[in-house]
């Protein structure tokens, strides 16, 4: 990664949170005082707020451009246009407006992408660490292996960067693309997203080529949700504990190292090992997303006419340490899907499973949770 790889803040209509961005990224460590600091603004008839907080901010760490598109792109566009900046600079960071960064961002990122270079499985680096899975709104975190880093097929659009060859790899890919038909590949949450959405053209491109992106233990970057045109509704739901040290030494795995290998459905990909079968003859669906297993085997939380082979509980977090260390109950199964078999028994149902998601839950709490809410709705279709 070179020393002068741009940061690329990516605004729209949303000055105040624009604002909170660029403080942030002031106040973060950086190893120069030669940092680019590019703030691209897409057109609109009146976001000239925005644009003033790109030009009243003063820059510490080096040159700032602003770019204010001359059409409106739209973010798909957009985010395409800043990504090809990484064949001018060598690689790019990318910030859309409603995150911060940590101190050590900027640091995080160089060693990272300086350590991806040479493996072409990574096609991406993400700064933002997920804390959920977004496809089904459950808890999720990867196995602790003892590395800063983790693998998943999944790209991230809260805080990412690239190599201009790993850009360059994917723009390739995408030329030839045209509207994304849904198919078993993609989670089915992912190929309903619209058509403006670029990210969801970046995981089909790591489904086809069976790369990753590397995401950190811990977050550099956190979402706000702050509402604009595809967020309806301010909400906390994707923020995250942010890495408070600087001048940090990443030890990152290579993938053949990694315990900790997730793939686009947030399912873990060693798990074979511990199940003593092949991970080519393995479906790992412990979320219970996957609806068309095409492997002899089946683990997952769903009940289903098939042999079980075996049981699993619930009750370790992550969901997956409870296949490694061996933990009964009727929760999970794995299936032998090529024999017929019974519906399997189970004590799960939805109070399980919500208090397994809680740490803690109090009545009192949610009698007052569900009250606010409909006195909100009805304010709402009162209005």
């Amino acid at each position: 990664m070179s020393s002068r790889t741009p940061i690329i803040v990516i605004a729209y209509n949303r000055p105040d949170s624009l604002s909170r961005l660029l403080k942030s990224l002031n106040r973060a460590v950086y190893s120069s005082k030669d940092i680019p600091l590019i703030i691209s603004i897409d057109r609109a008839e009146s976001n000239g707020d925005v644009l003033t907080v790109a030009e009243s901010f003063s820059w510490k760490h080096g040159d700032k451009q602003i770019n204010y598109q001359e059409v409106n792109l739209g973010l798909r566009k957009h985010v395409l246009q800043c990504g090809d900046l990484s064949q001018d600079y060598g690689s790019v960071i990318l910030l859309e407006d409603d995150l911060i960064v940590a101190r050590d961002f900027y640091n995080y990122t160089s060693q990272a992408l300086s350590f991806a270079e040479s493996r072409p499985y990574i096609s991406g680096v993400s700064l933002y660490n997920h804390k959920q899975n977004v496809l089904c709104q459950k808890q999720f975190s990867p196995m602790e292996d003892g590395y800063d880093n983790w693998y998943f097929q999944f790209a991230s659009s809260w805080g990412q960067a690239w190599t201009s060859s790993q850009w360059r790899g994917f723009r390739e890919w995408y030329k030839d693309q045209g509207v994304l038909e849904a198919s078993d590949d993609l989670p089915a949450y992912v190929s309903a997203w619209s058509e403006k959405s670029w990210l969801k053209y970046f995981i089909q491109y790591l489904v086809e080529t069976k790369t990753y992106f590397l995401y950190p233990k811990i977050g550099l970057s956190t979402n706000f949700g702050d509402s604009g045109t595809h967020v309806q509704e301010s909400n906390t739901d994707y923020q995250i504990p942010l890495f408070e040290g600087v001048e940090k030494q990443y030890q990152f795995s290579d993938l053949d190292s990694s315990k900790s290998v997730y793939d686009v459905f947030f399912e873990n990909e060693n798990l074979n090992e511990a199940l003593g079968v092949s991970q080519e003859e393995l479906t790992v669906d412990l979320y219970g997303t996957k609806h068309n297993p095409q492997t002899r085997y089946l683990l997952s939380s769903r009940k289903i006419e098939r042999d079980v082979i075996k049981r699993f509980g619930r009750k370790l977090k992550p969901r997956d340490a409870n296949i490694i260390h061996e933990i009964s109950g009727t929760d999970y199964f794995l299936y032998d899907m090529e024999k017929a078999g019974q519906l399997p028994d189970s004590d799960s149902d939805l109070a399980k499973e919500l208090f397994y998601e809680t740490k803690v839950l109090y009545l009192r709490e949610v009698i007052r949770l569900a009250r606010f809410l409909v006195v909100k709705k009805l304010k709402r279709f009162f209005s």
